[in-house]
C-alpha cells in the first residue's frame, strides 16, 4: 500500500505534489489502498457552526505520516470520536476538495525586524493556488490589531497589501487572533483556516489567551501557525504560544528552523485539500453550554506505520 497526497486543483496550476512531498532515493511515498467510488460520499449540505447547533457535530481531521505529510485513502472505519470520553456514531464521512476562506494574521511588530520579507514571500506564495472560489482577510498586528482587508473572493488585495507592509511597533498577537476568529465566522464555506504568521511575541494585547481560546473554540477553523520552535522560546520568539494555538484547533505549527518558508505556506495548502470530516450527532444533547471536549481516535491500516491524526478539541453546547 502506498500514501500519497494528493491535491486535486493543484493540478491546475502545475504543481507536482510527488516532488515536493517524495523522499530522496525513494520511488515515492507509500499510500494506501484506494478507496472504491462507489463508496465515496459527496456531502451537499452546509456545515453546521458547532456552538449554534449540535445536532449534528462537524470535525474536520487532517492525518500525517511519521515525516509530517498529508495521508489520505483512508476509510470512515479507521476513525474513531469521543465527545466527552463517550464514543459516538459516525453518521457521515467526507474529504471533498471544496473551495476554502483563509484568514492570514500577519505578524508586523518591530520584533520581525529582518524576517518580514521571509514572511511577505510565505504569505504570498500560498496565493498560487488560490481558486476563484476561494475567500480570504487579512488582520495585521503591531502595537494594535486591524482588519486590512475585510472578507473578499479577490486574493490580490491581500497579496498587495501584504508586500506593502513595514516592521514597527510593539505585538498585540492576541487581540489579532481574537479579531480573525470573528471575522472567519463570517464566511458561508465549510472549510475554514488562519494563517498566523509571526514569531510569537506577545506584549500588548487587551485579551488574554483564555479569552482567545473561547472564541477560537466557537468557530470551526484551523488555525495554522508559521514561526519559531516551541523549544526555543525566549524574549520575542515564542514557538510555544503559537502551538498552543494551534492545537486549539487540530491545526499545528510549522516551524520556521532551516525551512524555506515558501514550503511551509505549501505545507499548509496540502493539509486544507487533504482533511476528512467527521460528522456525529451527538448522545448528550443538553442544552447548557458547557464545553464538549472531542478524541478523535485512528486504527491505521495494516503496514503503514504510525499515522497522527489533528482534530479540533471540542465544542460548546447551546445555551437556552
Amino acid at each position: 500500500m502506498r500514501i500519497a497526497t494528493r491535491g486535486l486543483r493543484f493540478a491546475r496550476f502545475g504543481l507536482s505534489l510527488l516532488a515536493l512531498l517524495a523522499l530522496p532515493g525513494q520511488d515515492g511515498p507509500i499510500q494506501p489502498r484506494p478507496r472504491p467510488a462507489a463508496k465515496k460520499q459527496v456531502d451537499t449540505e452546509p456545515a453546521p457552526s458547532l456552538r449554534v447547533d449540535t445536532n449534528l457535530v462537524q470535525v474536520p481531521v487532517t492525518v500525517t505520516d511519521r515525516l509530517g505529510r498529508p495521508v489520505i485513502g483512508l476509510e470512515k472505519e479507521n476513525f474513531h470520536v469521543l465527545d466527552n470520553n463517550v464514543e459516538q456514531n459516525i453518521i457521515r464521512f467526507a474529504m471533498d476538495d471544496e473551495s476554502v476562506a483563509v484568514g492570514f494574521v500577519f505578524d508586523i511588530s518591530g520584533s520581525i525586524g529582518r524576517m518580514l520579507g521571509q514572511y511577505q514571500l510565505a504569505a504570498h506564495e500560498f496565493f498560487k493556488t488560490a481558486d476563484p472560489a476561494d475567500e480570504f482577510f487579512l488582520v495585521e498586528f503591531e502595537s494594535n490589531r486591524k482588519l486590512v482587508v475585510p472578507l473578499t473572493k479577490n486574493a490580490g488585495d491581500i497579496r498587495h497589501e501584504i508586500m506593502l507592509t513595514k516592521s514597527k511597533g510593539m505585538t498585540a498577537l492576541l487581540d489579532a487572533v481574537y479579531l480573525a476568529a470573528n471575522e472567519i465566522r463570517k464566511s458561508k464555506l465549510s472549510k475554514k483556516a488562519l494563517i498566523l504568521i509571526s514569531d510569537g511575541g506577545e506584549n500588548h494585547s487587551r485579551y488574554n489567551f483564555a479569552e482567545v481560546q473561547n472564541a477560537l473554540r466557537e468557530t470551526d477553523a484551523l488555525l495554522y501557525s508559521i514561526g519559531p520552535s516551541p523549544d526555543n522560546s525566549w524574549g520575542d520568539n515564542n514557538g510555544r504560544l503559537l502551538k498552543q494555538l494551534a492545537e486549539i484547533t487540530g491545526g499545528r505549527l510549522l516551524e520556521i528552523g532551516g525551512s524555506d518558508l515558501a514550503d511551509l505556506s505549501q505545507k499548509i495548502i496540502i493539509d486544507l485539500r487533504n482533511r476528512y470530516v467527521l460528522y456525529y450527532s451527538p448522545q448528550d444533547r443538553t442544552r447548557d453550554g458547557r464545553f464538549h471536549r472531542i478524541d478523535v481516535q485512528l486504527v491505521p491500516p495494516r503496514g503503514l506505520g504510525k499515522l497522527t491524526p489533528h482534530w479540533r478539541t471540542g465544542y460548546y453546547a447551546p445555551s437556552e
